[in-house]
């Protein structure tokens, strides 16, 4: 392509409108205004003779996970502490965090004054590497989380035989994987715990929501406990004008409740995801084929992956490119041939301005706790060199049709072409 980059002054690639996100469903609207007029905005209201939208919501997700039981949350954030809570992880405890990922992966575990261990990733998958996980676990490790990366599925396997050998319960954060399926098994339902995220951008969205799934009845109930101030759903009949949650004293928490309209968005959201997932699945592949003839390499997936759910597709960029211009400059440049954010990955936790825990004085509790959970102490060579050279965009994208999906090759390969025209 001998066209000069719309970054340079050229002509965009195109001016195609691209779908945006979130989209909401044909029940969303009717749903809410039955929420609204139901005297019931949350499960701590009194209850009115009805099934809240949470449980409604918990029950179907459970099921859909195929877990036996669902705890529905405020936030992604708040589902991971409480899982490493109800894990029994406290004050102190160590547990394994990838060093790439969002914020949340450290402060959760921060939140519950335990101490994030950062450990390196996987150079084709960008999740938790479990060699590095076995060097980092010592006497004080209490638990492994994992995080289903960008579009990828951690390797389970291996991961699980690590946690399952030194007796640590294993969290899956599966804020990106709603969907995805390891071994023809949903992804959540492995571990002591799985966790998911329904924040705005996420496949599974209500604007902010989170879910803990488990197995496990005591863990359930724990994490019952520590998401509704100390209280649990009763199980015996309620009536009318009551309060459904009981106070029990067996276990202190925190509000971290979901409301009953998030819950009634997430039961609409909950009906679209198979079906989106099935489109944004046929749009990768063929994105995979067409990136592939260009010689560029897109994020693997573990072997035992059957189904993988796009949360952002994600690219790494030949080294000829990175020669001229640094991967965030190749994201702008991308960016302005197409108009829609091309971005970086996270950037790795050890030196990320969001993970600062000195910045906060409730984590001042003494210099050897502090110097414990200081992130630059750990090195991530891996995570560094995929935040360097992996460019990658929203799943919404892929929800496109084919043809736009040719428009994504193209601004690529015009960026290849004309790659003097943007160094930094």
């Amino acid at each position: 392509m001998g066209t000069s980059l719309a970054i340079s002054g050229g002509p965009r690639l195109t001016d195609r409108e691209w779908p945006r996100w979130p989209q909401p469903g044909d029940r969303a609207l009717k749903s809410l205004e039955d929420v609204l007029t139901s005297g019931r905005w949350t499960i701590s209201c009194a209850y009115q003779g009805r099934q809240s939208y949470e449980r409604q919501f918990a029950e179907a997700f459970a099921d859909y996970c195929r877990s036996a039981i669902c705890v529905p949350t405020a936030t992604g954030t708040a589902a991971l502490a409480i899982a490493l809570e109800a894990c029994g992880v406290g004050a102190s405890d160590e547990v394994i965090v990838p060093g790439l990922s969002w914020v949340a992966s450290a402060s959760a575990v921060l939140g519950i004054n335990a101490v994030p261990v950062l450990v390196d990733v996987d150079p084709a998958t960008y999740c938790l590497d479990p060699a590095a996980v076995e060097a980092a676990i010592t006497e004080r490790t209490r638990a492994i989380t994992l995080v289903h990366a960008y579009s990828a599925v951690a390797d389970l396997d291996s991961l699980l035989d690590i946690a399952q050998r030194h007796a640590l319960p294993l969290i899956e954060d599966c804020a990106h994987a709603h969907g995805a399926r390891y071994g023809n098994w949903p992804v959540g339902a492995f571990g002591a715990a799985g966790v998911f995220s329904m924040q705005g951008s996420k496949l599974l969205t209500c604007g902010e929501g989170g879910a803990v799934v488990t197995d496990d009845p005591e863990i359930a109930g724990r994490a019952e406990h520590l998401r509704a101030d100390g209280r649990i759903l009763r199980r015996d009949e309620v009536g009318i004008g009551e309060m459904e949650l009981q106070e029990t004293g067996r276990l202190m928490g925190s509000n971290a409740c979901l409301s009953e309209f998030h819950a009634a968005v997430l039961l609409d959201q909950l009906g679209l995801l198979d079906g989106q997932n099935a489109r944004r699945v046929r749009a990768a592949e063929h994105l995979d084929d067409r990136l592939g003839e260009l010689g560029l390499t897109v994020q693997d997936t573990s072997p035992g992956t059957t189904d993988r759910a796009y949360y952002r597709y994600a690219v790494r960029l030949p080294d000829e490119l990175l020669a001229v211009a640094p991967v965030e400059r190749v994201a702008q440049a991308l960016t302005a041939e197409l108009g829609f954010p091309v971005m970086q990955t996270h950037r790795p936790l050890n030196d990320n301005p969001l993970n600062r825990p000195s910045s906060r004085r409730r984590f001042a509790t003494g210099p050897d706790y502090l110097a414990r959970v200081d992130p630059s102490r750990f090195d991530l060579p891996v995570a560094k060199s995929i935040h360097e050279s992996v460019v990658s965009f929203g799943h919404e994208v892929l929800l496109a049709p084919l043809d736009a999906v040719n428009d994504i090759v193209m601004a690529f390969r015009k960026v290849l072409d004309n790659r003097h025209e943007i160094t930094d």
